[in-house]
């Protein structure tokens, strides 16, 4: 009964350690995900507002011409 009880809190005492490493893991990936969602918004705000001297492709005469 008792090596049950010991097999039983070392178990438990391992699955706390996987708990943390796994919450530790989320935090990080969270902080990603953050960090991505705000170089999209960065990006999609950048793309909106169109940049001073630059000409539209479709003004331009072909080369060849």
């Amino acid at each position: 009964m008792e090596s049950r009880i010991t097999e039983l809190e070392i178990r438990l005492a391992l699955q706390d350690d996987l708990l943390d490493d796994l919450n530790q893991i989320i935090a990080r990936q969270q902080q990603q995900i953050d960090q991505l969602r705000q170089d999209i918004r960065y990006l999609q705000e950048r793309s909106a507002v169109p940049e001073q001297g630059a000409r539209s492709l479709l003004d331009e005469i072909p080369p060849h011409y």
